[in-house]
């Protein structure tokens, strides 16, 4: 679990301006920055980045959030995954506990820095050496690209020979580039002297980028004839095959453009449909599809197509990809996939019948439904009684991968009708889990939005500007615990979360913070990030009166109390006489400060 601490020094470090501008063209307007927002389409900018309180904030469709939760939402990053990604970029190593030493940390955030230096340098060099390889630009003619598809892609060229990459690096015995997978060493026999060579020579090379667009692989084709006829690079701290998909930081743009995503088997299909008009393409990396990926793709949109070759290995990869799917379908996402004829790929099919034809298949693609109930029953005789049986054997598996839902009971009924059996029946043999029917126990009531008064008004200053909570003391929360217990809950919650962060607590860590470990604050967060920038000077004074009046309330509560009773016994005179006193230096105070300003 990466601590708390370590995430709100994160937000604290990150310019939030900066990592949004990355994608948002941004312009100055007030104390804030506009934008067009990147979640909905609009011609008017309603997108707003605050630098003070380094949150984002949309009021045409509502997303807000840090930096973090930005990325989250614009690349499809997990939480951990975003967190990571920041903290390389800023020079910080991402912490599994608090106890990582120092030292430690820097270790491996340098040598993530070398293996990620090593990588662009070596996509660079393939760059250029694309622009002077005749045989190489020869081949992706052929193949029908420009080279405007090529720059976009990044595309280079691995020449001939052992050791190219000399040319690039000085060192060429530096570790980064064994670790990186760019050389392969090898003992030489007998003990003798071991070797270095470069891993790609003579391939049209294919740079494969994470979210944020830095290089962490490569896929390198052979241009004739030889084996394989694609090379990648190996598993290494920045690439896992099973995490990463070809071509998702070029298309994420146009994925939510096209509202889904067409994912394909190669780097060459992605590249040629980019070119003819469909950039929304990815391509799994030489690996079957896992559930990492389809998480990935399904943080991007809510349809992911998945377009395959029409021959027997195509057939097998559909298979693995729809198993990839069940446990994360869901009745808000659509899953399809397209088969081509046996003797076409997505390029090649393209090529021959053109971009309106391609689009139409594409959006004719069979359901998952469907393509699941076709595959179980293909190769069994539904006429008779074992035909059916192995049917239901076929489905069950992936009927019980999936979550409760309305699509699984579609497909149970499907499935029913196919073997001649009720929908019933199924799930019970399958022992189908059922929906959680949530009966509410408790009586009903009320439920506050938000607590009103003083507390609020508290509330609403800290958030703004958190160091303020060094203002609050224990005797204001028990006031507020006395005045409004409701609302004292979630002032108390914010003004420790602020005082344990200190006097370089900002608005967004601070929020972010109190999302995990309170809902309500959700409406709390948004009025401050709608609000215009405030002084933090006059902030402090409101809060200061605003703290007293509650004093004043609870002293002249005590005091009604005590009268009600009709002072018995002198410790009764002497307490009211106290809370006199007590509400005249108030007074004094507020006089004070009035004749002062």
């Amino acid at each position: 679990m990466i601590p708390q601490s370590f995430i709100a020094d994160l937000i604290a470090r990150v310019d939030i301006v900066e990592v949004v501008g990355r994608y948002v063209q941004l312009k100055k307007g007030g104390a804030n920055f506009m934008g067009l927002c990147p979640f909905h389409n609009e011609k008017s900018p309603s997108f707003t980045v605050s630098p003070t309180k380094q949150f984002y904030h949309c009021f045409g469709c509502g997303a807000h959030g840090t930096a973090i939760g930005f990325l989250m939402e614009y690349s499809g990053q997990g939480f951990v995954e975003a967190i990571k990604d920041l903290a390389q970029s800023h020079g910080m190593v991402v912490p599994e506990n608090d106890q990582m030493p120092p030292l430690q940390r820097a270790e491996i955030q340098a040598k993530s820095l070398a293996l990620s230096e090593a990588m662009t340098r070596a996509s660079d060099y393939y760059r250029r050496q694309l622009k002077v390889a005749p045989t190489a630009i020869a081949y992706l003619q052929g193949r029908g690209l420009s080279g405007e598809i090529a720059a976009k892609f990044s595309l280079g060229y691995a020449p001939e020979g052992w050791d190219n990459l000399r040319q690039e690096f000085n060192d060429y015995d530096e570790p980064a580039l064994a670790e990186s997978g760019m050389v392969i060493d090898k003992e030489g026999e007998d003990g003798g002297r071991h070797k270095r060579y470069d891993r790609f020579r003579d391939r049209v090379m294919f740079p494969i980028k994470n979210t944020k667009g830095q290089v962490i692989g490569f896929g390198g084709r052979v241009m004739g004839s030889g084996e394989p006829k694609y090379l990648n690079s190996p598993e290494t701290p920045l690439f896992q095959k099973g995490y990463e998909l070809y071509g998702l930081f070029e298309a994420r743009q146009a994925i939510r453009d096209a509202g889904y995503v067409l994912v394909t088997e190669g780097y060459m299909d992605v590249v040629a449909l980019a070119q003819m008009g469909f950039p929304q393409a990815v391509a799994t990396l030489g690996t079957a599809c896992t559930p990492m990926h389809v998480q990935k793709l399904l943080r991007q949109t809510d349809q992911v197509i998945f377009s395959f070759d029409g021959d027997s290995a195509g057939r097998r990869a559909a298979r693995r990809a729809l198993d990839a799917c069940m446990p994360l379908v869901n009745d808000s996402k659509t899953i399809k996939f397209l088969f081509l004829p046996t003797e076409h790929d997505p390029d090649s099919y393209i090529r021959e019948y053109g971009a309106e034809v391609f689009h139409q298949i594409v959006q004719d693609a069979m359901p998952l439904s469907q393509f699941l109930l076709n595959l179980v029953s293909q190769d069994n005789d539904l006429t008779t009684l074992e035909g059916r049986a192995h049917t239901q054997f076929e489905a069950k598996p992936a009927l019980q991968a999936m979550v409760p839902s309305s699509l699984r009971l579609q497909i149970v009924r499907g499935l029913a009708q196919l073997t001649q059996t009720t929908p019933m029946e199924i799930e019970t043999m399958f022992e189908l889990e059922q929906p959680v029917a949530r009966v509410r126990v408790a009586p009903p009531r009320v439920k506050r939005n938000a607590p009103m008064g003083l507390e609020r008004q508290m509330m609403r200053i800290i958030l703004a500007h958190p160091p303020l909570a060094a203002l609050m003391d224990a005797n204001a929360l028990l006031a507020a615990a006395e005045l409004a217990p409701d609302g004292a809950q979630m002032l108390n919650q914010l003004v420790s979360a602020a005082q344990a962060m200190g006097k370089q607590a900002q608005f967004a860590a601070l929020s972010d913070h109190l999302r995990n470990i309170n809902a309500d604050f959700d409406e709390l967060i948004m009025e401050i990030a709608k609000q215009s920038e405030t002084d933090a000077e006059l902030c402090g004074l409101e809060l200061t009166w605003a703290i007293r009046n509650m004093k004043m309330q609870q002293i002249k509560a005590e005091q009604v109390q005590l009268t009600n009773r009709g002072l018995q016994g002198e410790s009764d005179k002497l307490r009211f006489y106290e809370l006199k006193r007590q509400l005249d230096e108030i007074n004094r105070q507020n006089s004070d400060e009035i004749a002062l300003r």
